[in-house]
């Protein structure tokens, strides 16, 4: 009776979580904060609040704190800590907090339950560390994790880890797994596992500078989409996102050609400037993001400068859509 009990709990609190997400996704982008750090490399929790609440402010669909742009891979779990804390405190309840977790099983866990502690809403897991695994070893690395904590779980596949339908199928059953982000852009498969996936299971558009592939992704039935360009530029971001929702494909298109493009160009000269260069533009606009941390590098000066002149493109195309 109390195990009944405690599924029947888990699964209604798992329910509300996906819940004021999809609620959240239909009104705004899904934020994906910075984290700042002091030129020696520190964390800058103060910086953090900062940016964390700036964010906040705009109204996205959800924050995501200390993920692939948050620079999770290079927090320890004190600054982990701080810096999922510092989201809750800026989300005040208003917004949905996913905390990412990521590298192998047990170490996720540590990270989960730091997020559990920390008030996050739900965690998402970042591919694991390393190996190359079957399908079956990915299947039972989200099951352990599910196990050790009681937040809801979005599973995300980039890199190494690419789900089959079939293997979406066995982890949309998973107690608290409720969705999957796609990094990928492999849209047939997005597809195929959509419809293996109960209707009411999260999908989101996780592919580099996902508004390049938004309107390919929606037409599949997969509307919600991460914006690195809202951790600097929260105008265009929620100008794209508002041309996209009402179908205004002319303004769509100038955001594309006028600066999405030209921003996937000037990205893919350096490994790592998904993240540096979200951060160089951050500090463009005056926002107390610091540097990025190594193994990462700063954009150099002529880069700097061609993303300087791209992000005043952007904002111009933002405000005439205004």
């Amino acid at each position: 009776m109390g195990q009944s009990t405690d599924v029947d709990e888990r699964a209604a609190a798992d329910a509300d979580v996906a819940a004021r997400l999809r609620n959240g996704m239909a009104r705004g982008v899904l934020s994906f904060p910075l984290t700042s750090f002091r030129t020696d490399g520190s964390l800058d929790p103060d910086g953090c609040r900062e940016h964390l609440a700036a964010q906040a402010a705009t109204g996205p669909g959800a924050l995501f704190p200390a993920c692939g742009t948050g620079e999770f891979f290079s927090l320890d779990e004190d600054e982990y800590r701080q810096v999922v804390t510092a989201a809750v405190e800026a989300a005040a309840g208003r917004l949905p907090v996913v905390a990412g977790i990521g590298y192998g099983w047990a170490q996720a866990v540590r990270f989960a339950r730091i997020a559990e502690e920390a008030g996050a809403d739900a965690v998402l897991a970042l591919p694991h560390y390393l190996v190359s695994a079957p399908q079956e070893g990915l299947v039972e690395h989200l099951r352990r994790i599910t196990r050790a904590t009681r937040l809801p779980l979005i599973a995300y596949q980039r890199g190494q880890v690419a789900y089959t339908a079939a293997s979406v199928r066995r982890i949309a059953a998973l107690p608290g797994v409720i969705g999957l982000k796609d990094g990928h852009g492999d849209l047939d498969l997005v597809q195929r596992q959509r419809l293996a996936a109960p209707a009411d299971f999260l999908f989101f558009n996780g592919a580099a500078t996902a508004e390049i592939q938004a309107r390919q992704y929606a037409s599949i039935g997969v509307g919600a989409y991460s914006s690195a360009v809202h951790a600097f530029a929260p105008e265009i971001a929620d100008a794209f996102f508002a041309a996209h929702r009402d179908g205004d494909d002319h303004t769509v298109e100038r955001l594309l050609r006028g600066f999405y493009v030209p921003l996937v160009e000037l990205r893919d000269r350096v490994p790592g400037y998904a993240v540096s260069l979200v951060k160089a533009a951050a500090r463009l606009r005056g926002k107390p993001v610091g540097p990025v941390r190594a193994p990462l590098t700063e954009p150099g000066p002529d880069d700097l400068a061609a993303l300087e002149a791209l992000l005043a493109d952007g904002l111009d195309l933002a405000g005439a859509t205004a």
